[in-house]
């Protein structure tokens, strides 16, 4: 159910969104497409680097608007952003299929490298179904799978699909996702909508042969969504095998079902629906545990005839089944139509969606929307909704188990300041992503040290340094450190005894922390 603010609080914020509390943990994302060039790299932009410095130009924009993490799209139509033995290089990446970057560099590694130093999540996403994004216009390699097993695909409308129904390409696409998590360093795998293609108007997917074969006297409909059921599994259990902390996301349509065509679905009048046109049994995945999170696609509005915003968020939240749900927004939808002309139309979808404890955050639709301000709300976020950082939300379920408590080597005054330098416990296993300095300032000799405030997070994976202020109006403090590991759970903080900060401002040496 929707949490309802008190009508005095609600008043207050929609007037000033800035006195809207900002979560201390929440999944801040943006997505960036390669498929024809739509965010990175530009199209035409061959030169290594270029790219490169395009990409991190993208990723110190979505750093200062606050976001924490990116999900960009490594394989789009059965191709690759890195070295594969499976698939070619994209022709988005180099101009031509096949054609390896020049200079050579790995583009993966590099923009994973980059997101980390950031402390941003990268989650890998693709594309796991399409192989020919346009038929006689896309650049298509000797080596590509099409050429190899031609059996395999199917041609739909203008584009060419691996058919779900086949048991080698299931094993094929699991293996191509085995292949990335054993390889890289990535926080997540991510799969969008598109699993079986959208319907076109007067034909039928073609995919007869398959289902003569493998049908087993099931449905039409039954036997799809079983051939995707058994693509999630599959992917599941691959990655998990591979690597127990790396999650697995689906950013699906909005609308499961129409409550006209199942009880459980949504009061809405979707004409497309995940389960019925899809065969994306969302709500099974996720009851089974085989994702990890789920980031439906309410790029609609307020009051939206078909599929309202409001309707859809309520109905998401309640359908979670205990995993971490991130709504994706369309900002993309900027000046789209008299609803997105009006400037407070993302901003309260924002604060709508912090109203429910099950949303966890959110993913917006897409990176270069970002870059000419629509309607100023890159600078909401950076301003206002998105201005404190935030951690990313844990999930217990991948690991419940707190690092252990960082040590704190050496402390000293420095410019009227103190230098904390720290690493990391060498008992500690786990991966760690970096550490927090936290920072609580009073007046009197007394102990009740309270309200403490971040100073800062360094993301390095064994030591780092702190500059922490010394005001002048504050005549004691008391510091806090503590680590952050994979799956972004905080440990305890090392805690310092109170310093009365005169004697600290007078002190010209380190001295070890006992």
């Amino acid at each position: 159910m929707k949490r309802v603010l008190s009508v005095v609080l609600l008043a207050i914020l929609l007037v000033n969104g800035s006195l809207h509390a900002q979560p201390p943990r929440e999944f801040r994302a943006a997505w960036i497409a390669t498929v024809d060039n739509i965010d990175w790299p530009s199209r035409g932009n061959y030169n290594t680097e270029s790219q490169k410095a395009e990409y991190i130009s993208l990723l110190d924009m979505h750093q200062r608007n606050g976001l924490n993490a990116v999900i960009v799209q490594v394989r789009p139509a059965a191709d690759a952003f890195y070295p594969s033995q499976y698939e070619p290089w994209s022709q988005w990446l180099t101009g031509k299929q096949g054609t390896p970057p020049n200079p050579y560099y790995d583009p993966l590694e590099f923009m994973i490298e980059e997101a980390h130093k950031r402390g941003m999540e990268f989650h890998a996403w693709c594309n796991p179904y399409r192989a020919e994004f346009s038929i006689g216009k896309s650049s298509i390699a000797a080596t590509h799978i099409s050429k190899l097993h031609p059996e395999w695909f199917v041609t739909y409308g203008t584009a060419r699909y691996f058919d779900p129904g086949n048991k080698e390409v299931q094993k094929f696409v699991v293996k191509v996702v085995r292949d990335i998590v054993s390889r890289y360093n990535v926080d997540a795998i991510h799969f969008d909508d598109y699993f079986y293609p959208y319907r076109l108007p007067g034909k039928e997917f073609p995919d007869q042969s398959s289902y003569n074969k493998y049908g087993n006297g099931l449905s039409r409909a039954e036997w799809r969504r079983g051939n995707v059921d058994s693509v999630i599994v599959g992917l599941s259990q691959a990655i998990k095998e591979e690597n127990p902390h790396v999650k697995f996301g689906i950013s699906p349509f909005g609308v499961w079902r129409n409550a006209s065509q199942d009880p459980r679905g949504s009061e809405t009048r979707a004409g497309v629906t995940n389960y019925d046109d899809l065969y994306a049994d969302i709500l099974l995945w996720l009851k089974e545990g085989w994702i990890d999170y789920v980031a439906p696609q309410l790029y609609w509005e307020f009051g939206q005839k078909n599929a309202p915003y409001e309707v859809l968020l309520d109905w998401w939240s309640q359908h979670t089944y205990g995993r971490h749900l991130y709504i994706g927004l369309g900002i993309y939808r900027a000046n789209s139509n008299p609803a997105w002309r009006l400037r407070n139309q993302l901003p309260r979808q924002i604060r709508e969606m912090r109203d429910y404890p099950e949303v966890q955050g959110a993913i917006y639709f897409s990176s270069k929307s970002f870059v000419n301000n629509p309607l100023g709300w890159s600078d909401s976020l950076r301003l206002n909704y998105y201005k404190e950082p935030a951690l990313i939300p844990g999930m217990p379920w991948l690991d419940s188990l707190l690092p252990a408590a960082p040590v704190v080597t050496t402390v000293s005054s420095v410019n009227n300041g103190l230098q904390i330098s720290v690493k990391r416990n060498a008992e500690e296993t786990k991966a760690i992503k970096g550490f927090r300095l936290y920072a609580c300032y009073i007046n009197g000799p007394n102990n009740n040290f309270y309200n403490s405030a971040l100073v800062g997070t360094q993301f390095h994976t064994d030591s780092c340094t702190f500059q922490a202020p010394l005001p002048d109006d504050k005549q004691f403090a008391r510091f806090y450190v503590t680590v952050i590991d994979e799956n972004n759970q905080e440990s305890k903080p090392y805690i310092n005894w109170p310093m009365k900060l005169d004697a600290v401002r007078d002190q010209q040496q380190g001295w070890i922390m006992k």
